[in-house]
């Protein structure tokens, strides 16, 4: 049997990527240096992995935070309502048609007037307030993940087409201090996501990786679990505890990373030559498939899984080679 790695090498080197990745970390109100620190430390490291090891040009990186003097070189300005409307109106000038925008809230959420809100220095922001700076990006791949305690509500609002939102609790009456934040993060600064070894990382694979651990830490601390993250990227409003293949949710955030670039096909658009269309057409239908059977591994007989991957990975790695072929005929 041929090396897996070596078709996985093949069937990920697709045409150079035009589309680019927008990050936006915004931390909250923290309450107390302990919670402060912990923010600032999650958001530096989801930085750090962006621009370091996914290669997210520094400029496309936004951060907004309590107070700018905790790290003056690197937090953009303070994250007031008024702050955080003008970097995204700042963004939607910057940003392609096909790029990706990926949003990230650290920090306290509450419930007031059966609102759920994201605490922030100054007035908060509800869904309502967030769902109004997202219309900016009509054709953009947005990823929003609010990893405040009573975040739920916001799927509700924010759920829409070409839109992943992701919750750290399902509803707004999940008012501990949440966890979620610390393995979202993980997932990208580590090792430990990739479990399709593609030697990238999805929004999905992000999603699932900080549940699991979440959970895990809740039971080996002996504790209640009171964070129920859920993910909604099909549009109807309704998150899922467990996206995948055979649920409502995961499709999309399956396609979706943190990288500094995003092929054409992902971010949505369509080839205006035929041919072309057909083929990246083909190449999506070729990586649900092969995520589907990377999800049923544990399920299926070792020997039948490896033949099916190989079978799936070289025909991927073909169409890609045609897809290089025939797009280098036409420049």
């Amino acid at each position: 049997m041929r090396s897996i790695t070596a078709l996985l090498a093949l069937a990920w080197l697709a045409v150079p990527a035009a589309a680019q990745t927008h990050l936006v970390v915004i931390t909250g109100l923290s309450g107390e240096p302990r919670y402060a620190a912990a923010f600032h430390e999650w958001s530096t490291t989801l930085i750090d992995a962006a621009e370091g090891r996914w290669g997210v040009p520094e400029s496309n990186v936004v951060y907004l935070a309590e107070k700018v003097e905790t790290d003056p070189n690197r937090i953009s300005a303070r994250s007031t309502r008024e702050n955080i409307e003008s970097a995204f109106s700042d963004l939607a000038v910057r940003a392609g048609p096909d790029d990706e925008i990926f949003v990230l809230l650290i920090g306290h959420g509450s419930m007031r007037d059966g609102e759920s809100r994201f605490n922030l220095p100054g007035p908060d922001m509800t869904p309502a307030d967030f769902d109004a700076l997202l219309d900016a990006f009509p054709t953009q791949g947005i990823v929003f993940v609010n990893a405040a305690s009573s975040s739920g509500e916001f799927i509700a609002q924010l759920s829409g087409e070409r839109r992943t939102i992701i919750t750290a609790t399902r509803s707004g009456a999940e008012r501990n201090q949440t966890t979620f934040a610390a393995y979202f993060v993980e997932a990208f600064a580590g090792d430990g996501a990739d479990v399709d070894k593609d030697e990238r990382v999805s929004a999905l694979e992000a999603f699932i990786y900080a549940r699991r651990e979440v959970a895990r830490v809740y039971e080996s601390d002996g504790r209640l679990l009171t964070e129920h993250a859920l993910l909604d990227d099909n549009g109807d409003g309704e998150g899922s505890s467990e996206p995948g293949p055979q649920e409502a949710d995961g499709a999309l955030a399956r396609t979706l990373f943190l990288s500094g670039g995003t092929a054409t096909v992902a971010s949505g658009a369509v080839p205006s030559d035929p041919r072309l269309a057909a083929l990246y057409e083909e190449k999506r239908r070729l990586e649900e498939e092969v995520a589907a059977l990377r999800l049923r591994k544990d399920e299926m007989d070792p020997e039948v899984y490896e033949r099916e991957l190989e079978e799936l990975l070289v025909e991927l790695a073909l169409n890609t080679r045609s897809i290089r072929e025939l797009e280098e005929k036409g420049q």
